[in-house]
């Protein structure tokens, strides 16, 4: 037991405060990467107006955008019903009889 607490406290050992200086190239690296951020925002937002404008002036086809979407047959009475579409359903059904049910 003693030797393994002998073997903690040798191999958990921190450097004193003192020792540990921040450098200048750690530095020159954060402000590297910052930079390369910048400039990648830049020129997401740059490709962005190119492909806005490209749209724009018409050089892509509408057409393939609804081609592209694919919609699938939805059986109306597999779905749960929403509560506004509940609500809406009773008050036809109170328009109808003439009965009013108080609302929750």
């Amino acid at each position: 037991m003693p030797l393994l607490l002998l073997i903690t406290l040798a191999a958990d050992q921190a450097p004193e405060p003192e020792d540990v200086k921040a450098g200048w190239t750690a530095f020159l690296i954060f402000i590297l990467l910052i930079a390369a951020v910048v400039f990648l925002g830049f020129s997401l937002v740059k490709q962005l107006r190119k492909a806005q404008a490209a749209e724009d002036a018409g050089l892509y086809d509408h057409d393939d955008k609804q081609k592209k979407r694919r919609t699938f047959p939805v059986d109306v009475t597999d779905t749960p019903e929403a509560p506004d579409d509940a609500r809406a359903r009773d008050d036809a059904e109170t328009a109808d009889n003439g009965e009013s049910h108080p609302r929750p």
